[in-house]
């Protein structure tokens, strides 16, 4: 288990260099960061001063290495538009996102497993059918139409909830809620249905294919020769072996919604992580971009060795097989 446990932590690590080589590559050449920090009324002299403090002089391997250092301590430097330390921003938008995040997840994992439920247990009926076409729908609309028409139909035509922004929050220490005033959690109501959209359609077809799958096993067949209600039957046994796929997808997609909370952000104007960065985009501010790489790809690749990691205890032979083809290599 250590070895395997080391070759995991190893291959994220290399991962994590990886993005770095490119976050640097990318937004070092993208734009001058001086040109973007001096005023018009700039010199020459003021500029090559700056130029030499930002250490733009040095070598590309002497920067990419001072780029890693800073990045393992949180420092990602100034924000060029902002003129403030970058990860006081991130922290200031994290909050925003993460609850975005969370509710929309909870909604996909509430409205997608008793749809994936009802179309795998009543195929022949037509709210299976419904629930089949509207899923095909969820997949095939972008976000940002979806948005877009929430905005339409419950902002601008029924006055039910905000277009945009997130409503008052409250301050919890260096955390800012919006779950605990009504204009927040109205606020809430339409970016995350517009984000969980996709996730739905997602859960409520896994969960359709894997309960088809169970319905078919001897244990469903002999729970219903013993009698037992057919609500229990498919809501309780069958249900509760389709679930553990359902959490490993939760958990990958948790990194894509914040990945990807971008567009939802920008279409209702919601102040996080994602909106920073297409503001980021737009100004060019380099070390805002490179923060918010960074700091999504470490996401990704926590939740995934944390998967690899739970699978491995669960499963013994993942740990074996790992062994196994350790020692062929090592030419044992």
């Amino acid at each position: 288990m250590l070895a395997f446990l080391l070759k995991r932590l190893l291959n994220a690590a290399f991962v994590m260099l990886a993005v770095a080589l490119l976050a640097f590559m990318i937004f070092r050449f993208f734009g001058d960061p001086v040109e973007m920090m001096v005023n018009e009324q700039a010199t020459q002299s003021d500029r090559a001063e700056l130029r030499e403090r930002l250490g733009l002089n040095d070598g590309l391997f002497t920067q990419y290495v001072r780029f890693v250092g800073n990045a393992v301590q949180g420092d990602f430097g100034i924000s060029y538009r902002n003129q403030q330390d970058v990860m006081v921003l991130m922290a200031e938008r994290f909050p925003a996102t993460f609850e975005l995040v969370i509710v929309a997840t909870v909604l996909s994992l509430l409205i997608g497993i008793p749809c994936g439920v009802l179309t795998a247990v009543h195929q022949d009926r037509k709210l299976a059918d419904g629930l089949q076409l509207g899923s095909i729908v969820g997949v095939s609309l972008p976000s940002f139409v979806v948005g877009i028409l929430l905005i339409l139909v419950f902002s601008v035509t029924l006055g039910w909830l905000p277009a945009f922004g997130r409503g008052d929050t409250v301050n919890i220490g260096w955390w800012s809620s919006g779950f605990f005033t009504p204009s927040g959690r109205a606020a809430l109501v339409l970016p995350s249905i517009s984000l969980s959209l996709f996730q739905i359609t997602l859960v409520m077809r896994l969960v359709r294919a894997e309960m088809l799958e169970v319905l078919r096993s001897d244990f469903i067949k002999f729970a219903r020769a013993r009698g037992l209600p057919l609500s229990i039957v498919h809501w309780r046994h069958a249900l509760r072996n389709c679930l553990m796929p359902v959490i490993t997808l939760t958990g990958m997609q948790i990194g894509n919604l914040i990945a990807f909370a971008l567009v939802t952000e920008t279409v209702f104007q919601w102040p996080g992580m994602g909106l920073l960065f297409i503001q980021a985009v737009t100004f060019v501010d380099i070390p805002v971009m490179a923060a918010y790489l960074m700091l999504v790809s470490f996401i990704f690749v926590l939740i995934n060795t944390l998967v690899d990691i739970t699978y491995a205890y669960v499963d013994p032979r993942l740990r074996s097989d790992a062994s196994v083809k350790g020692g062929v290599a090592n030419g044992h």
